[in-house]
């Protein structure tokens, strides 16, 4: 078991209005079922415990491309998603934000209660896990979300974040327990932010004496484990930025999406007619589906699916997000019955994708992508949550006129 990565993100405030937040659930359940079905739970967990995954995850369903505010919505909305379809799936997300991270290990022992694993080993895993990341390594951030993501095989992957109110940041923290060997000697191989001038680090194995008071908490024998995690550190800058993507890529999803002769071709993988925005969306969930690792480097791409609920790249199109949600979940229905070809054709949309980017040499034309999604925003749906706050002030004055008439 060891730490798998981490990712420094800046500080978002606010909730994710109602309309979002179930699609979310909706789409980031159906990606999670593509994604193991097609690598199994093991590759699952394994792609949570990577902070450029889930980022690009979050993106592609919506949420702010680069804000701490991806963390909590995304587990949440697997929580929602997920749990209640654990007989069939497997997987359960104990814990949260706040108050209900602190029920982890009670959740922990009633999940084991029902699967024949240790309840009380994976209670104490989670323990400590929160308290290496918030006390053993002071680098000024304090946890206020804990989530354990646990399989009835007995794997397992941690997700939890910690606040720096002084620098305006979080910083998200991923363990995987395919990965990590020891708790207490270098968990972590690296930790990566802006330079915040000395770091108390209690678990770096040159802090041998330093580690007594936490081996009295944590029993663990102390031994060296080397590795390399995956280290993600996003912008404070709202707005997307060209400088935020890799353009090549882009520019493969966007020919697929919208030059004619392979927009026919992928519309036909899929076995479905489907519009050019609704392509340019799943061509992206297909990549979140089967990438490998590397072609997460620029999570922010991901954010040209479906947009962002604070109009940053533009605003959520809902008309796109529902047919994309409709596509995928018809391909997963059709699948139980043994029809694959459905599903088959995110593979091999990925593939096209890759091999246009790898033929063609695409660049994409981040401007002019930019004020495309704009002007056709409002013919599909496009959404904000400073739509929603316009709403509630208007409903608000009518509410005052009524109560003073005329």
């Amino acid at each position: 078991m060891k730490r798998s990565g981490t990712a420094d993100l800046p500080l978002h405030g606010g909730r994710v209005p109602a309309w979002l937040g179930e699609r979310m659930t909706l789409l980031g359940t159906a990606i999670s079922e593509c994604v193991i079905e097609a690598y199994g739970p093991s590759e699952y967990l394994t792609r949570l415990s990577d902070p450029f995954w889930f980022q690009a995850f979050g993106a592609v369903m919506g949420m702010d491309w680069h804000s701490s505010g991806i963390t909590t919505s995304v587990l949440g909305a697997l929580k929602r998603g997920l749990n209640p379809r654990s007989a069939d799936l497997g997987f359960t997300i104990c814990g949260g934000r706040g108050k209900h991270s602190r029920r982890t290990p009670d959740e922990l022992i009633d999940f084991a209660s029902h699967t024949g694993l240790n309840g009380a080993e994976l209670a104490r895993t989670s323990r400590l896990t929160a308290r290496i990341d918030n006390n053993a390594v002071a680098d000024g951030f304090q946890l206020y979300l804990h989530s354990f993501v646990i399989h009835k095989s007995g794997e397992w992957a941690v997700v939890q974040q910690g606040m720096n109110e002084g620098n305006r940041l979080a910083r998200r923290y991923h363990w995987h327990s395919a990965a990590v060997r020891d708790f207490v000697s270098d968990p972590h191989t690296a930790i990566v932010g802006k330079p915040q001038g000395t770091i108390l680090n209690l678990v770096d194995a040159r802090a041998a004496k330093a580690q007594h008071a936490l081996l009295e908490i944590a029993h663990e024998p102390v031994e060296s484990s080397l590795g390399e995690i995956r280290k993600l550190v996003m912008p404070v800058h709202h707005d997307l930025r060209a400088k935020d993507v890799d353009l090549k890529r882009l520019g493969a999803v966007l020919a697929v999406a919208h030059e004619q002769d392979l927009r026919d071709f992928a519309s036909l993988l899929l076995v479905e007619g489907l519009g050019p925005r609704t392509l340019q969306s799943l061509a992206l969930v297909a990549e979140v589906v089967h990438g490998a690792p590397s072609r997460f480097a620029d999570p922010a791409r991901f954010s040209f699916a479906h947009g962002g609920k604070d109009g940053h790249p533009f605003p959520v199109p809902l008309k796109t997000y529902d047919e994309s949600l409709g596509v995928l979940r018809r391909a997963l229905d059709a699948a139980k019955i043994g029809h694959t070809e459905k599903l088959a054709g995110f593979r091999r949309l990925d593939k096209l994708t890759r091999n246009v980017e790898a033929d063609m040499d695409p660049v994409a034309d981040f401007s002019g992508a930019m004020a495309h999604e704009r002007e056709i925003s409002a013919s599909l749906g496009g959404r904000t949550v400073f739509d929603d706050r316009a709403e509630q002030r208007k409903m608000s004055s009518k509410r005052q006129l009524s109560l003073f008439p005329e």
